[in-house]
């Protein structure tokens, strides 16, 4: 199950990474932004997912 939303999350985070350098090339700001904000997301929950790891859940 941790696999999963790891993979998951790894998944957002490069979803926000094309959805920033699609915003880029076509002068969308606003789709840079949020492109941004789905990788700071999938960042956190990722982080999440280590600590619960690291505790052993």
């Amino acid at each position: 199950m941790a696999m999963e939303k790891k993979a998951r999350n790894v998944g957002k985070k490069m979803k926000g990474k094309v959805k920033e350098g699609t915003g880029k090339a076509v002068g969308n700001e606003s789709m840079e932004v949020k492109g941004k904000a789905e990788q700071a997301a999938a960042d956190a929950k990722q982080t999440g997912q280590k600590a619960k790891d690291t505790l052993g859940h």
